[in-house]
């Protein structure tokens, strides 16, 4: 990535920052991405309205501090937690990405909308409608049976069963997080 010399870890993270500043100011010279330009990063134009409303949450979730743009730190922080983030906080993410109302808590309804946004978005084909793929989620972790997946729930539902626990469902939410064509544009303009 660029011309960073230096062999500490360390040293290499200041280097990435530096870059991502450098790039995002030359990108974005008022320091704010917008929805729009959120958008063109992405290559989306032309969406339905339930891929596009996918879209806003995505970058609401992004936007950290609610004021309807996307700062130099929350690009930062985005792009550490696709390219560093563990999977508790990519789930973490998901969780809130999920939870479109906002109330704490994933109805079926939810999942269903982001679930098929994603496979718009994507085209990812699958064997399983988005209807039995929700029902199929809501059916093995939601523990107390009321319709909707705390956080908790999300996590370690059905006795420790939850979505960290299940090497399908893991892979199938993980994989609505994966920006790696945004990050490759990204370093290619670096």
């Amino acid at each position: 990535m660029g011309n960073c010399t230096g062999s500490a870890m360390e040293e290499l993270q200041a280097c990435e920052s530096h870059q991502w500043y450098r790039q995002f100011m030359t990108d974005y010279p008022s320091g704010l991405l917008t929805f729009y330009e959120f958008k063109l990063l992405f290559g989306l134009r032309n969406l339905s309205d339930t891929s596009n409303a996918y879209v806003e949450t995505m970058f609401t979730t992004f936007d950290m501090d609610n004021d309807g743009f996307i700062d130099l730190m929350e690009y930062v922080a985005a792009l550490s937690l696709v390219l560093k983030g563990g999977v508790q906080q990519k789930l973490r993410w998901n969780f809130k990405l999920y939870d479109v109302d906002r109330s704490g808590c994933i109805d079926r309804e939810e999942l269903l909308q982001i679930i098929k946004s994603i496979r718009a978005l994507n085209g990812i084909p699958s064997k399983v409608s988005s209807e039995d793929f929700a029902n199929m989620l809501f059916d093995k972790i939601n523990i107390n049976g009321d319709g909707e997946l705390s956080y908790a729930e999300f996590m370690e539902g059905g006795g420790g069963g939850g979505v960290q626990n299940d090497s399908m469902l893991l892979t199938t939410l993980t994989e609505s997080l994966d920006l790696t064509h945004i990050v490759q544009k990204i370093q290619r303009d670096i």
